[in-house]
């Protein structure tokens, strides 16, 4: 924890009210995202029990599971989920964008949009995950053929689960993790882990503040758990005896429909909490990065929709190149998204800047059209001294960027008791005088930082058949066998 999210924590547990940690919104929302409320049942790991979708408020759909061990009855609630999810795919893609051939030569397209998942937490992540990596191997002929659906729906959850491990990615979110992003409360992060409370402390009801309203949270019986996990009380008064009149009775529909209210006052609070954050999130400006991540993601989604049906579904292991180029993107992607939150938002740049990484302050001195005659042609190389007080952790020599204006760097010189003297290297143009404009002039408040949103060439490496002997050799060509299919739900 920072010392800034530690004070605004202090400060919303002194008030009773969340603190902002973020001036603009980090992430994109789409007009229609499809929001999920999975339920499981307890003491499995993935066997579902129930789920509430929909892409608008007064949209909902509640799937049943009526008895979760029974087989035949899990893979028909997995049809039944795959032909919704399928749908909000097909249909969220919007027009087709032609872009500029590639280096190739090659005809490229962006879809203008893509399907945005939400879920109310990491569980709801995690639960489905699991249910991609348990359904995307099931075989659609012989004597335990499930509808074709559903191994679709497997890929299509798995690709999500994966994008959403990519930093700075949309298209699948836990609605904690993004409420927490841009707020603090006055709680423990465990605390934070429900929603319900979560949101209390940033838009209460009325009449309640921020911990009273955390507390009525607690209640089980007025905020029912956000899932997949139930409450166990529920489960053992509620839950377990409907389950069982429902086997007693050989799928009575009377039975079934008691189940389903069972079920319904279970999810409905969380999925009205869910449409609540999404107006509160939707509030914020969206920062000024959000909407290129944005296309990244819709490149991403074009990519895999367009060739969906050229490969087996997704190894349940990487082969080594793969998982080495996978944590290599994500290492990227992380520092790209930090620095991009950084440019767009100066709280966010504040945290960076009380740990050392960046440093604020008026230009004292200038010297804008300075010009470095040591090599075989003259350079512009600018100074600026800049006072600043904040505690500067960066090494003479380490190369920084204009917080406003990523594409203007520099390099330390050396600190001195008036502040950091700084030599401009890049984004004044490329003659020996500044365009206009591009070099801060003296009075002017700046701020620098050694964060960049990343620029290090293409990475290598080897082909797979080229995989070294260390990390087991070439690896066999992937075939989809008999024991991926029969991974249990449990």
């Amino acid at each position: 924890m920072s010392v800034l999210s530690s004070l605004a924590r202090l400060r919303a547990a002194s008030t009773g009210a969340a603190e902002p940690l973020a001036t603009v919104r980090h992430c994109h929302l789409v007009d229609a995202p499809l929001v999920l409320v999975p339920l499981k049942l307890s003491g499995e790991a993935a066997a579902p029990l129930a789920v509430m979708l929909g892409a608008a408020p007064d949209d909902a759909t509640l799937l049943v599971v009526p008895q979760p061990r029974n087989r035949d009855l899990r893979f028909a609630f997995a049809a039944d989920l795959a032909k919704l999810v399928l749908n909000h795919i097909e249909t969220s893609h919007g027009s087709v964008e032609e872009l500029p051939p590639g280096k190739e030569g090659e005809e490229r397209i962006r879809y203008g949009n893509a399907p945005q998942l939400l879920v109310p937490n990491r569980g709801g992540v995690a639960f489905l995950r699991l249910l991609g990596r348990s359904t995307r191997f099931r075989g659609t002929e012989g004597p335990y053929a499930v509808d074709p659906a559903v191994p679709v729906l497997g890929r299509w959850l798995t690709w999500f689960a994966e994008r959403h491990d990519h930093p700075g990615s949309s298209l699948l979110h836990a609605m904690t993790e993004l409420l927490r992003l841009h707020w603090a409360t006055g709680q423990s992060s465990l605390e934070d882990g429900n929603l319900a409370a979560l949101l209390g402390w940033i838009d209460p009801p009325d009449g309640l503040d921020g911990p009273s309203a955390a507390a009525r949270a607690e209640d089980p019986v007025a905020c029912p758990p956000a899932g997949p996990t139930t409450d166990p009380s529920f489960d053992n008064e509620v839950l377990a005896p409907a389950i069982a009149a429902y086997h007693e009775s050989h799928g009575d529909p009377r039975a079934l429909e008691r189940l389903r209210a069972a079920v319904h006052g279970q999810v409905a609070p969380t999925w009205e909490l869910m449409w609540r954050a999404v107006g509160v999130l939707r509030a914020l400006p969206e920062g000024a990065s959000v909407p290129g991540r944005w296309e990244r993601d819709r490149d991403a989604f074009t990519y895999y929709h367009q060739t969906f049906g050229e490969a087996y579904p997704q190894a349940r292991r990487d082969p080594p190149v793969r998982a080495a180029r996978r944590l290599h993107d994500l290492e990227r992607a992380q520092d790209a998204y930090d620095a991009q939150r950084a440019f767009d938002d100066p709280l966010v740049m504040a945290e960076h800047r009380l740990s050392g990484q960046a440093f604020g302050g008026l230009v004292t001195e200038c010297e804008p059209d300075r010009l470095d005659e040591t090599g075989k042609r003259p350079k512009l190389r600018p100074l600026l001294r800049i006072g600043t007080e904040d505690p500067v952790r960066l090494d003479p020599g380490t190369v920084v960027c204009n917080a406003a204006r990523p594409a203007l760097k520099g390099r330390i010189v050396e600190f001195d008791g008036g502040g950091v003297l700084l030599e401009l290297t890049g984004g004044m143009g490329r003659r020996l005088t500044a365009e206009p404009g591009t070099v801060p002039g003296v009075g002017e408040r700046v701020c620098f930082t050694s964060l960049s949103e990343g620029s290090w060439g293409a990475a290598r490496f080897p082909d797979r058949e080229d995989t070294p002997w260390t990390h087991g050799g070439p690896p066999a060509e992937y075939v989809p066998t008999d024991e991926d299919a029969e991974e249990d739900w449990s």
